[in-house]
């Protein structure tokens, strides 16, 4: 006879691993609402191999492995849940540009950062000596916006675009737009 503990507790531990494993059984035997005559594993007794065969015996991949057989014995699947999986539909369009409109912005407040804190400095002490270039194109940007304020310091930008108002500001302390292709 097997004792039913309500709760765990430490002689649990000390069981051995077949006793736990038949009080597993017999709790689930007592969960369980079917009869157990009608049970599948009642039913397939004195059938040796229990349904699954002799020669795979239930392992291996019977299906074939991943989407195999999507156009063969898995099409009445691939046609219920995934219509459209097979197949071309339309036309190719040959060296497609994708994003076309693909323009990064940096605005004038930031223009400085794209070049050294030295740089800057080394060319403020020389206010009659040549302006600097700030290549916004080297740095990943293509179009110059008007936001922010800029130091009353001559400057050379090249980018390929500029708004209106960084124009107005850039030359307005003296500095140059250079639109490059």
């Amino acid at each position: 006879m097997y004792i039913l503990y309500s709760s765990w507790c430490p002689s649990d531990v000390a069981v051995g691993f077949h006793e736990s494993y038949f009080r597993f059984a017999f709790l689930f035997q007592l969960s369980s609402k079917m009869p157990t005559k009608k049970t599948k594993t009642r039913k397939l007794r004195g059938h040796v191999s229990h349904g699954h065969g002799r020669i795979g015996k239930h392992r291996k991949h019977p299906g074939g492995r991943g989407n195999a057989g999507g156009m063969h014995h898995h099409r009445i699947n691939f046609d219920k849940y995934h219509p459209g999986y097979f197949g071309k539909v339309g036309m190719r369009h040959y060296h497609l540009k994708r994003n076309t409109v693909h323009c990064p912005t940096v605005n004038l407040d930031k223009l400085w950062t794209l070049v050294s804190e030295q740089t800057r400095l080394n060319y403020a002490k020389k206010p009659e000596g040549p302006a600097p270039i700030i290549d916004a194109v080297r740095a990943g940007y293509f179009k110059v916006l008007g936001k922010g304020k800029l130091p009353k310091q001559p400057v050379i930008v090249k980018a390929k675009f500029f708004s209106r108002r960084a124009e107005e500001k850039i030359k307005a302390v003296g500095g140059a737009c250079v639109l490059m292709a």
